[in-house]
């Protein structure tokens, strides 16, 4: 029996676990990212960089909330069969990952929290960092990971390590269940010493299923989908996670079944395809919203429908039934859909076969086809704006996706800038366009490039990131540069917060805080270029998209994290698809603005469905 202490039994373990769906195999956790305290780096620190570490490579971040997010991105990119661990220090450390796996959990995306803690011996209080809490002297700043942790556990003994292991895999590996996982390991209990069993460090595969749905719940779907005569599906990440795309095309060419997509559901049906509406909800296309609010049957694949995706609840026709295809129940009963719970590729291709010679009528298609001719028009002059007036984010949008080859990668997260990417981005791979819109975290964007490029290093990583974001979480350029993860940045600034300025003077609120300047509302001497050059990554200056065009070039030739810095029209807005989005507006109030805020917002009120009816 093998000698160990708690840390480089915990190394030891993760080195030798592996995921496995049809066939093909992966490492579970192939490498820890991290920042040493006084509350692990005795611990894991000392483990991994020991003999145990060898199987784990170890990278260092800049940031504990950077580090949750690469990690998370890196699993979206690996269809959560693959992430990273994450090790820090006890106090700040450990408090700063809530952010990332709140994230991570509310995506639905595996990672693993490792946060040294304090002593379970309990030699004197307060240790240093520690929080006490006078009910209890077992409280830790660790408790704070419990609620956005998918799974939770703390290693008070050494005896404890093996079960909480195991339960730990199996969340990571479980597409109902997964989401962050917590491990809180005490530093003294890191750094004891224990007689394992050689069983422990075995090499461990976890077969990640294909759960088929029940038959009898396939045939009740296929006859509520086979009485309809304007159906719609509704593409969330769910098809993408299982690698339901082709699945997906099949239905709906056979069937005749338009396809709009979520945020995560974006590429899931490639752009150009006549079924193809793009994005619905808020940051919709006004071809997938009309079709959407005109169906009597909507087929949501991998969606969790979020208040985005259905507008708040006022999307849909209030007669419209739901038929929900998911891994979870959860989801699938949402809407009082009809639930098919399973694999969307296995689902998807039970339903196919449910309703074979079903097809809608060729009058509806062609109309889908029609609208959709109709929205590119309209996205095609947004994308494509006046090369002699001042950049617009649309046109900067437009000048990305020209540059980005067919697998390249979009990288957003926060702002208006989601939104616009929901509606004008093209992706002709389901795996080119990686918004995070779950949390929507400002500062992910960064952070996120570099897990995407570090889970597949032969695309370009093209990171859209707005100023307000950027100045959150600026410092992973340094983790890139340190790294050799080459990314292209594109730092589009409109000084200040743009999206919730618009979205202020929507509500009365009239762009209180959101512009970027002193307390006498001059604008602020802020260099965002020049803090990107000197946290080590080359910049490049454009004033015009021609400017622009020219330096996504060189940018993509180069072999270094590029920095672009452009600066925009805040003014200039996007194509609207007209959605409504629920955000209560005062409700008494002096101000005129806000008073007839209000008045619209009742009126918006009104639209709400309950989608109470019994598929």
């Amino acid at each position: 029996m093998p000698r160990l202490t708690v840390a480089q039994a915990l190394v030891t373990f993760l080195a030798r676990q592996w995921s496995e769906r049809d066939g093909h195999r992966l490492r579970l956790i192939p490498a820890c990212f991290g920042i040493f305290g006084h509350g692990n780096v005795a611990g894991i620190g000392e483990a991994l960089a020991g003999p145990a570490g060898a199987g784990l490579p170890y990278h260092l971040c800049r940031t504990e909330q950077g580090m949750v997010h690469t990690a998370a991105a890196y699993a979206r990119m690996s269809d959560r069969l693959s992430t990273l661990a994450c090790t820090t220090s006890i106090g700040p450390g450990a408090t700063n990952l809530v952010t990332g796996a709140a994230g991570a959990t509310i995506n639905r995306l595996p990672v693993l929290l490792l946060p040294g803690d304090i002593f379970a011996a309990r030699p004197a209080n307060p240790v240093l960092q520690e929080l006490e809490d006078p009910r209890s002297y077992d409280v830790s700043v660790t408790d704070a990971l419990r609620p956005v942790s998918r799974y939770w556990d703390r290693i008070n003994r050494p005896e404890q390590l093996p079960a909480a292991l195991l339960a730990a895999m199996r969340v990571l590996t479980d597409p109902v269940e997964t989401g962050a996982v917590t491990l809180a390991l005490p530093q003294d209990v890191q750094a004891e010493a224990y007689d394992w069993p050689e069983e422990l460090f075995a090499d461990r595969v976890w077969h990640v299923p294909r759960a088929r749905p029940d038959d009898a719940a396939v045939t009740r779907a296929a006859r509520v989908v086979t009485a309809a005569r304007r159906p719609v599906v509704v593409a969330g990440g769910g098809v993408i996670y299982s690698g339901a795309c082709d699945a997906l095309r099949r239905f709906a060419e056979e069937h005749g079944v338009p396809v709009a997509e979520t945020q995560a559901g974006k590429g899931a049906l490639p752009f150009g395809h006549p079924l193809a509406l793009g994005a619905v909800g808020v940051t919709g296309t006004s071809a997938a919203n009309e079709i959407a609010a005109g169906a009597d049957l909507v087929i949501g694949i991998g969606t969790r429908y979020s208040d985005f995706t259905t507008a708040s609840g006022t999307l849909f026709g209030g007669d419209a039934r739901f038929v929900n295809l998911n891994v979870t129940g959860f989801d699938a009963a949402k809407l009082s859909g009809l639930q098919v719970v399973g694999d969307a590729r296995e689902s998807l291709a039970a339903l196919g076969a449910a309703c074979a010679g079903w097809a809608t009528e060729l009058a509806y298609r062609a109309s889908v086809a029609e609208l959709g001719q109709r929205w590119a028009a309209v996205a095609d002059r947004a994308r494509h704006a006046d090369p002699d007036a001042r950049p617009t984010q649309t046109a900067v949008i437009g000048a990305v996706n020209d540059a980005a080859g067919p697998r390249d990668v979009v990288v957003c997260a926060a702002g208006s800038m989601p939104g616009d990417l929901h509606r004008l981005w093209r992706s002709a791979d389901p795996k080119s366009y990686h918004v995070e819109y779950g949390y929507s975290c400002m500062g992910y964007e960064i952070a996120g490039g570099i897990g995407v490029k570090l889970a597949s290093p032969d695309r370009e990583v093209f990171v859209l990131v707005g100023d307000g974001s950027y100045l959150m979480l600026p410092t992973e350029l340094v983790t890139a540069v340190a790294e050799g993860v080459k990314l292209v940045v594109v730092l589009v600034d409109n000084r200040g917060f743009a999206s919730i300025g618009r979205l202020s003077e929507s509500v009365g609120a009239q762009r209180l805080g959101t512009a970027y300047q002193d307390r006498s509302a001059a604008p602020l001497a802020v260099d965002l270029g020049a803090n990107a050059a000197s946290l080590g990554a080359d910049l490049i200056r454009v004033v015009t998209i021609e400017e622009l065009r020219a330096a996504l070039a060189a940018a993509k030739a180069a072999e270094r994290t590029t920095v672009i810095h452009v600066e925009t029209d805040p003014l200039v807005t996007g194509p609207d698809a007209g959605a409504w989005w629920d955000v209560p507006v005062a409700e008494v109030s002096a101000r005129g603005e806000t008073q007839a805020a209000r008045a619209g917002y009742e009126a918006g009120r009104k639209a709400r469905r309950t989608h109470l009816r019994p598929a």
